[in-house]
């Protein structure tokens, strides 16, 4: 036990590592991952508290994470998208995205949710210690494995609701990938399931940005001449996130 507790801890503190330098490319504007990488950071840390969740120490720091992560959600679709759009040649319009993409970053840089998960990561270690002391993380394993079986009942039984929402099976499918990515010695998932999730996920990721792009394309009109192209890429997307959704309930049905 006292070696998970050893692992989390330095688990953390590599992504509080990494969320640093994130911060600092973002502010020097040297590369065009940066934000990408941050929230990479971002979903590493929120898979590896949730299960720990119910300890104190680890709920705030969540909810931290978890603010930013939806702060800069919206962000990260804009450059997604300003990427497309340069890529197809349609740079009149990826200009036009650039000053709303250049004020997102230095809002983020000064917003509350960076600021405070930053000095939340830097009081972390000092509370995990004394959850330890207090006993807090007795049972730390059993704690991860029954979370992470009932994320794994969650996802079971939403594959096999026949109206599914692909946003919702989108969102269980990453949690439950991530998480056992976090703790792969505690999710008791066979490779199968491993590579079937990232499969899903790929689809389903896929379908929900050519699904979102269609929703700005009726607000923002010149992304019009996109919209034949992304219909037809989100028909695609759909029949392949099915062929992978088909497929991750079968290997959940094997899987018993």
């Amino acid at each position: 036990m006292h070696g998970l507790v050893d692992e989390v801890q330095q688990h953390v503190l590599r992504i509080q590592v990494r969320l640093f330098a994130c911060r600092e490319r973002l502010v020097a504007a040297t590369d065009d991952e940066a934000l990408h990488d941050l929230r990479i950071a971002l979903r590493q840390l929120r898979s590896l508290l949730r299960p720990l969740c119910a300890i104190a120490a680890c709920a705030g720091l969540q909810q931290r994470a978890a603010q930013l992560g939806r702060l800069s959600g919206p962000l990260r679709d804009l450059e997604v998208l300003q990427a497309y759009l340069r890529q197809q040649g349609l740079n009149s319009a990826a200009q036009l995205r650039q000053p709303r993409l250049e004020q997102g970053y230095a809002e983020l840089l000064a917003s509350a949710p960076l600021t405070q998960l930053l000095r939340a990561l830097d009081d972390w270690p000092q509370q995990w210690r004394e959850a330890a002391c207090d006993g807090q993380l007795c049972g730390l394993d059993k704690l991860i494995q029954k979370r992470l079986r009932k994320d794994r009942k969650r996802l079971a039984q939403a594959l096999l609701d026949p109206a599914h929402d692909r946003h919702r099976l989108r969102l269980l499918a990453k949690r439950l990938r991530y998480a056992a990515e976090a703790y792969p010695q505690l999710a008791g998932l066979p490779g199968g399931i491993g590579l079937q999730l990232k499969q899903a996920q790929s689809a389903l990721g896929d379908w929900h940005d050519h699904w979102q792009w269609l929703q700005r394309a009726e607000a923002e009109a010149d992304l019009q001449p996109c919209v034949p192209t992304w219909r037809a890429a989100l028909q695609r997307a759909e029949q392949q996130a099915d062929a992978a959704l088909l497929a991750l309930t079968t290997g959940f049905a094997q899987f018993g």
